[in-house]
Formats: structure tokens, sequence, C-alpha cells
């Protein structure tokens, strides 16, 4: 009697069976079995480009292509995006989010795609800026992911630690300012933190989420703040480095007025931005204390929060 023996997701990827496993995937995902989720990381960090792309494709029938959404430790979008860069990448994806949200990772990644891609329809770089890069190693701008399954993501905590920092007495909290745009997305970056808007200085705004009034804080340039903003909107496992960083220049082009991204208006707010964080006595693993003050409009903002551990 012939037994036939189903190989393992692991066995078939160390084996390079390609084919079976993106079946194995498509399956699951018209199933809506949870294993789909593991099945595409395989997929996605092992396969060679021209067959890790077609996760996206629907070429398999209804329900049997990944989107956006789809993600074991993190989206199938970003563990391809890791693995080969733009030009090798670019002909084979065609979903218009996935290519877009691939492309923003190859930039957070060194690449300058300014000229090599389409141009973001948002009007975001497809490059870093000067600033973005100048406080953010690469290593820890995407997860870096592993090939049997999971991935190690930096924390990027603000503040990291104390050092720099001292005591300062904080004044009385600023008057709240009108419900802006920038508000409602910089309250929106992480669902444990909170944000307001005040007319006044960074500690006025800080005043108002600050636990105590007697703090250690100390101001920091925003090359230091920047990547503890992406970070929280990246976090969850079905979200990516490059959809927090999309939400930092939709918060920045907020804050300089503009219904859209204007590049040289976001650099010259990031400029003149004056920021001020603080500790808080129960910060643990992942925390944001944060104020930006804009000395151009009079406002300032301030988010506070820290995630369940």
């Amino acid at each position: 009697m012939i037994v036939h023996e189903e190989r393992s997701p692991g066995a078939l990827a160390a084996e390079g069976r390609w084919p079976e496993l993106l079946l194995r995937f498509r399956r699951a995902r018209a199933a809506g079995a949870g294993s789909a989720g593991a099945l595409g990381h395989l997929v996605a960090y092992g396969a060679p480009p021209e067959l890790a792309a077609r996760l996206f494709d629907g070429d398999g029938g209804p329900g049997t292509a990944a989107d956006t959404a789809d993600h074991d430790a993190g989206p199938l979008w970003e563990v391809l995006a890791t693995r080969h860069p733009w030009r090798r990448l670019a002909p084979l994806l065609e979903p218009p989010q996935v290519r877009r949200l691939v492309a923003h990772t190859r930039a957070l990644l060194g690449e300058n795609l300014a000229h090599d891609a389409e141009p973001d329809e948002e009007g975001v770089p497809l490059r870093l800026q000067v600033w973005e890069a100048a406080g953010w190693d690469e290593p820890g701008r995407v997860r870096e992911y592993l090939p049997g399954g999971g991935a190690r993501l930096a924390v990027q905590a603000l503040p990291a630690l104390r050092e720099g920092l001292g005591p300062v007495r904080l004044p009385e909290p600023g008057p709240p300012a009108p419900a802006l745009a920038a508000t409602r997305l910089l309250d929106g970056l992480a669902p444990w933190a909170r944000a307001v808007c005040v007319r006044g200085q960074a500690p006025d705004a800080a005043a108002r989420l600050a636990s105590e009034r007697q703090v250690i804080g100390g101001w920091l340039p925003f090359t230091a703040v920047y990547p503890a903003l992406v970070q929280p909107a990246a976090a969850p496992a079905d979200r990516g480095a490059a959809q927090g960083r999309l939400a930092v220049w939709r918060l920045l082009a907020a804050m300089t007025g503009e219904r859209r991204v204007v590049a040289a208006e976001v650099d010259a707010l990031v400029a003149r931005l004056r920021c001020f964080t603080w500790s808080e006595p129960d910060d643990e693993l992942s925390y944001l204390h944060l104020a930006l003050e804009d000395p151009a409009t009079g406002l300032a903002w301030a988010v506070s929060g820290g995630a369940e551990v």
C-alpha cells in the first residue's frame, strides 16, 4: 500500500519547491485558514521574485491573492520588499497599493526611487529626506524578517532613556486649539496614545498630558524624534514601516496647513519645529511622550501614552 505523506511547509521551502508552497498559500487563503500568513511568509522571503510576486496576483482564482493586509510576523509585501531591490520587483508587481508600499519600503532601506518609480499619489518623496535618515540607522527602519517565520523589530520609545534630560517644571496647560486635522492624525498614530493641540509652546502642550507637573524632560532635534513617530503606526503585524512613514508625512503636511504633501513645506516645518520630551513613572517598553511646537503658527501638539506589555 502506498501512503502519501504531505511534506511540511518548512521542508518544501528548504527544497525550493516554491510553486507547491504558493499553491498551498492560495488554497489556505481562499479557505480563510489561519495558516495562510505563515505560508505566504515562506514564499515572500525565500522564493525567486518572479514567483514570490505572484502572491498578489489574482490568477489563482477568487480569494487567493494576498492584499496589503495579509501578514504573518509582518505584511507579506514588506517581507518581499526586504528581499529584493526595486529594479527586480517593479516589473512583477501589479496591484497599485502593493507597488506603492513596496516602493516606500525600498526607500526606507536606502534606495532612491525618485526617478525609477511612478510618483507617489500623495506627493511623499520616494527617497528619504536628509532629516529622515539622519537619526535613524538603516537596520532599524524595517522589521528584520527570519527565513522560517517571525521577525525582529527595534523598539523606538521616546524618550529612549533619561540621559540628557533633567528636572523640568511644566507651566499651566496651554489653551486648547480648535479641532485640526493634524491633531486627529497625531491621535491616530497609536491606539494607546492621546494627542492634544494648544496655543502656546511645547511645554504648554505637554502639561495637558503629563501625569505630573514636575517631570524629567528636555529638548530633542526632530531627527531623533522621527523614528519614534513612525514606529507606532507601523507596529501592528498587518502594517509595515512604509505605512508608518506615510502616516507621519500626512501628519506633517497637515501641520503645514496643506491639503496635500508639499515636500518643501514639510522640510521647512521640520527645520523650525521645537521638540520636547519627558518620561513618565510607569513607562515600560513601548511608549511615546512628545510635544511639537511650531513657532510660525504659535501652535503646539503633544502626544503621550504607552502600550500594555
